[in-house]
This record gives C-alpha cells, sequence and structure tokens, in this order.
C-alpha cells in the first residue's frame, strides 16, 4: 500500500523529465520574450497565473493539469504542518506568523485540524488530502480501512463520503438514544454564509454544523 513520502523539493517544479524547472514569478515582459525552439510547449507560471501556449496538445496540458493539482493538493498537507508546527512551538505567537504570511485562519485551521490526525506515514499519496479530510474524524484503524478501501477502488472523494454515509446509516441501532437538541439565534446573513459553506463542500447544513463544530472543539481541547 504506497505511504508519503520525502521528495526532494524540485520534483514538483517538473512536468516530466524533459521539461526544465518551471520559472515560477517571472516577470511578464520575460514571459513574452520570444521563445526558442523547445520552448514552445512550455508553461509559464506567474503569481496570478499561467500564460499557456497556444500550440499546447492536449497531452501537455493534460499533464500540466495532473501537475497543478499535485501542488494545490499537497500545499494542504504543508501549511497544515506549517500551522501545527507554530501551534505547538511557537503557542504566543503563532497567529501574528499567519497574518504576516496574509493566509486565511480559519481555512489552515481546518487544514492543520487533518493534518494533526494523520502523521507523515499514514498519508496516501494516491488519495487527496480531501479523501484524509472525510474520515479524519475516525479513529485511526478505522479511518485506514476506509482509506485502504478508497485506494483499492479508486473512489474520488464524493464516492467515499456517500459510502460513509451509507455505512452510518447502515449501523444505526434499532432505537437510536435521544439527541439533545441546541437551539441558537443568529443574524440571517451568518445563517445564509453557513449554508453555502455547507453546499460548497456538498454537505447537508446539519452534518456540517456539526462536523464544523467537533473540528472547533478538538482545536480548543488540543486532541
Amino acid at each position: 500500500m504506497p505511504r508519503f513520502q520525502e521528495k526532494p523539493v524540485q520534483h514538483i517544479a517538473k512536468y516530466d523529465r524533459s521539461d526544465r524547472q518551471l520559472p515560477v514569478g517571472r516577470r511578464a515582459t520575460e514571459a513574452a520574450r520570444p521563445r526558442k525552439a523547445g520552448e514552445q510547449e512550455r508553461i509559464f507560471t506567474t503569481r496570478v497565473g499561467l500564460k499557456i501556449p497556444i500550440s499546447l496538445t492536449y497531452d501537455r496540458w493534460e499533464k500540466a493539469g495532473q501537475h497543478i493539482f499535485q501542488i494545490a493538493d499537497s500545499s494542504a498537507w504543508c501549511l497544515g504542518d506549517w500551522l501545527v508546527y507554530g501551534q505547538d512551538r511557537y503557542a504566543d505567537r503563532y497567529q501574528t506568523g499567519v497574518q504576516a504570511a496574509g493566509l486565511d485562519y480559519q481555512t489552515l485551521r481546518n487544514y492543520a485540524w487533518v493534518a494533526r490526525h494523520f502523521e507523515l506515514w499514514r498519508r496516501r499519496e494516491t488519495l487527496s488530502f480531501g479523501h484524509h479530510a472525510e474520515v479524519a474524524s475516525l479513529p485511526p484503524a478505522e479511518a485506514d480501512t476506509w482509506l485502504d478501501q478508497a485506494e483499492q477502488h479508486g473512489w474520488s472523494r464524493n464516492q467515499l463520503r456517500l459510502r460513509l454515509r451509507e455505512s452510518r446509516r447502515g449501523n444505526r441501532p434499532a432505537r437510536p438514544a435521544p439527541a439533545s437538541q441546541l437551539r441558537i439565534s443568529a443574524p440571517c446573513d451568518r445563517v445564509e454564509r453557513w449554508r453555502e459553506a455547507a453546499s460548497r463542500g456538498d454537505r447537508d447544513f446539519e452534518e456540517w454544523v456539526l462536523l464544523t463544530l467537533d473540528r472547533a472543539t478538538a482545536h480548543e481541547l488540543g486532541h
């Protein structure tokens, strides 16, 4: 079963062995210069987007998408690990570092919550950060079992989420324990923002609220 493996930083800056390192952060004047033979299919990255050549073949375009997804997905892990380290090492100053970096703290907290639940050796390179987020609230052994199945069957994040829901329904007792009902008052605009967040995450509103509260509780209690 594949596990997280350390790779040199230079690796993520390549599409394949025939490419040189991507020029990150080039000025527009540099990226717009006449290109030599062999550069016609190179994609240039800038701080605000990609400069994609008109003559790019489908195969190269597809590889570029895979490469960009890998960078985006790994950045969630890296940012999560970064915040976890800051929380543990600089408990009185880490929020200052987050502000100085211009990062959104709530997003980072979500990343850190998942990263804290998965040691490096338990992370699966063949699965996305989102797969791990779906099972992060489960006991480690159960979470690993679900990730094993997702790997074996090639489940997408949404397919894994659906399987989890089906499992929970199937494991419900005949006489469910009475649940406490919590009522809160909140401005309509805040409730609408919460509903939008739940919709973007493809979750039921009640499920999203419970998950968000669980994450906040784990953060405040330090586990």
